[in-house]
C-alpha cells in the first residue's frame, strides 16, 4: 500500500469508523484507492507541467516539472471529490477537464495568497 492509500486508511479509521467497519478487505480496498490517487497525482502533474518550452534549459524544465507535481498533489487532495466527478466525464473532454483543474487549482492558489502563474 502506497503512502496515500495508508492516508486515506487512517482517515477513514479515525473518523469514518463505521464506513470503514464496512470494508471487507481494508488492505486491498486502500491499496487500490492509493493506486488510484497516484494515477491522476501523475496524469495531472503532466498536464499542469505543460509542453516543453522553446529553449528552456535543463534548470527550468527540471523546476517546472518539480512544481507541477506537488501542486498536483494538493489538487487532487484537497478537491477529492471535485477531480473525481472531472474525471469521471468522457475522454472527449480532456482538454476542458485541464482547464477546469487548473482553474481549481488557481482558486486553491488565490485563497492561500498566491498568485497564479497562468
Amino acid at each position: 500500500m502506497n503512502r496515500y492509500g495508508l492516508m486515506a486508511q487512517k482517515h477513514w479509521a479515525r473518523w469514518l469508523p463505521a464506513r470503514y467497519a464496512s470494508i471487507e478487505d481494508p488492505a486491498s480496498f486502500f491499496s487500490d484507492l492509493g493506486n488510484q490517487v497516484v494515477e491522476r497525482i501523475d496524469a495531472l502533474a503532466l498536464s499542469l507541467a505543460g509542453d516543453d518550452q522553446p529553449g528552456e534549459g535543463y534548470l527550468g524544465k527540471a523546476g517546472r516539472l518539480g512544481h507541477a507535481r506537488p501542486q498536483a498533489e494538493e489538487i487532487v487532495l484537497a478537491f477529492r471529490n471535485d477531480f473525481e466527478a472531472l474525471s469521471q466525464q468522457s475522454a472527449a473532454g480532456a482538454p476542458e477537464k485541464q482547464q477546469a483543474l487548473i482553474k481549481l487549482f488557481q482558486q486553491v492558489q488565490r485563497s492561500m495568497g498566491f498568485s497564479c502563474c497562468w
